[in-house]
């Protein structure tokens, strides 16, 4: 408590780092706010090509819920690789103010996250008013976006706090999270929906992001509530990352300067 508290009174300090994160990822960009929507897209078509794929060989159709189903994943998606990426080099990035300045150093992981929900900000709203543009309507049930997508931030935020503070020790873990994230998409329900592996299933939903994604998709395209045991299984294993990943990061953080 002691440690939140101290973190509180540095709240302006981690407002002026996420805005100055923002602002350094967009400076002399030729794109500017684009590279926000790029990642998303990309994905999306991505998505297209294996629902059309798997379409053509069951001999099936694919829905404008399907694809506005991809859109909403691959949205959360990007944003969730955008934090877990910066936020594992925050404290390389910025070494000589975790060197030099006595603060709670998880500012920085935590500044990356929050700055990945500006870019997540802007890819969404686009996003939204291409599927409003093409029919789609909301219900009641999105509301519980709202919640799911805490979860998702939380648990992004134990990630980049855990692995920022190993990756300060040890600097080959950002090479591992690019590996990591680059096929973690195979594993996660972004470009099809978990049900179509079947009897698989279960197994893509033990991923604590899968519920996430499929919860969010159907609070958003299905206008369904989603299943309660799968969100409150993402909701607890979010309330353990986050706790070991603090614990872990204030346990090394007597060490930072030394390990710089």
């Amino acid at each position: 408590m002691t440690n939140l508290s101290r973190l509180l009174q540095y709240r302006e300090l981690l407002y002026m780092l996420t805005w100055r994160d923002v602002r350094v990822r967009y400076k002399q960009s030729i794109m500017g706010l684009m590279w926000a929507i790029l990642m998303p897209m990309l994905i999306v078509g991505a998505g297209a090509l294996v629902r059309y794929a798997m379409a053509e060989y069951s001999g099936s159709k694919v829905t404008g819920a399907d694809m506005a189903s991809v859109m909403v994943r691959a949205v959360v998606w990007a944003f969730f690789v955008s934090a877990i990426r910066f936020g594992t080099g925050s404290l390389v990035t910025n070494s000589a103010l975790v060197s030099k300045i006595a603060f709670p150093k998880e500012v920085f992981p935590i500044a990356s996250v929050f700055s990945s929900l500006f870019d997540f900000a802007v890819s969404a709203a686009v996003v939204l008013l291409v599927l409003l543009a093409f029919g789609m309507v909301f219900s009641i049930e999105a509301l519980l976006a709202i919640p799911l997508l805490i979860v998702m931030v939380m648990q992004a935020l134990g990630l980049a706090m855990l692995l920022s503070s190993m990756n300060l020790f040890f600097r080959d873990v950002k090479y591992i999270v690019e590996i990591f994230l680059t096929y973690a998409i195979f594993f996660t329900p972004v470009l099809f929906p978990a049900k179509m592996l079947g009897r698989w299933e279960f197994y893509m939903l033990l991923n604590p992001i899968a519920p996430l994604l499929e919860g969010i998709s159907d609070v958003l395209v299905e206008h369904r509530v989603p299943s309660w045991h799968w969100m409150a299984y993402s909701a607890v294993s979010a309330i353990v990352l986050m706790s070991v990943g603090y614990w872990v990061f204030k346990q090394l953080e007597a060490k930072f300067a030394e390990r710089i």
